[in-house]
């Protein structure tokens, strides 16, 4: 884990590696509920937290499930808002499906784009993926 402080408007980030295995999202959510309410950070409304909480929760599963061994986390907060971001090694891109009543599963990606205000993804060369989850301040 590595916490870093940006130049300019006071900016805080953590970047922290999750091993490819089932309690990776829980942990997920503990770190980023530790770093939410930390000191360093402006603080956040209990909605606010709750909504990252739920958008890392369906990132790093979906990277545990489709992209290979291990992920990446990044947690970044700033004067505009909070940057989630989800690193890893798989080649597949996340589908937004269209939803139905009758969905069991499939839903996570549907779920993040409605919650944040900006979703993206990016590919690297060595062809693994980030999904960034962009929240505006309040």
């Amino acid at each position: 884990m590595r916490a870093l402080t940006g130049p300019g408007p006071h900016t805080d980030r953590v970047e922290y590696a999750l091993p490819g295995k089932d309690t990776s999202p829980g942990r997920a959510r503990h770190l980023t509920s530790d770093f939410l309410t930390g000191p360093t950070v402006p603080a956040a409304t209990a909605n606010q937290v709750d909504t990252a909480l739920l958008i890392v929760s369906e990132l790093v599963t979906n990277a545990i499930r489709h992209g290979g061994r291990r992920c990446r986390l990044r947690l970044a907060t700033g004067p505009a808002g909070m940057t989630i971001e989800v690193h890893d090694d798989g080649r597949s891109l996340p589908v937004l499906r269209p939803l139905t009543a009758d969905d069991t599963g499939g839903r996570g990606m549907a779920l993040v784009d409605s919650l944040a205000q900006q979703l993206e993804v990016t590919c690297d060369r060595a062809g693994g993926k980030t999904v960034r989850a962009v929240l505006a301040t309040t």
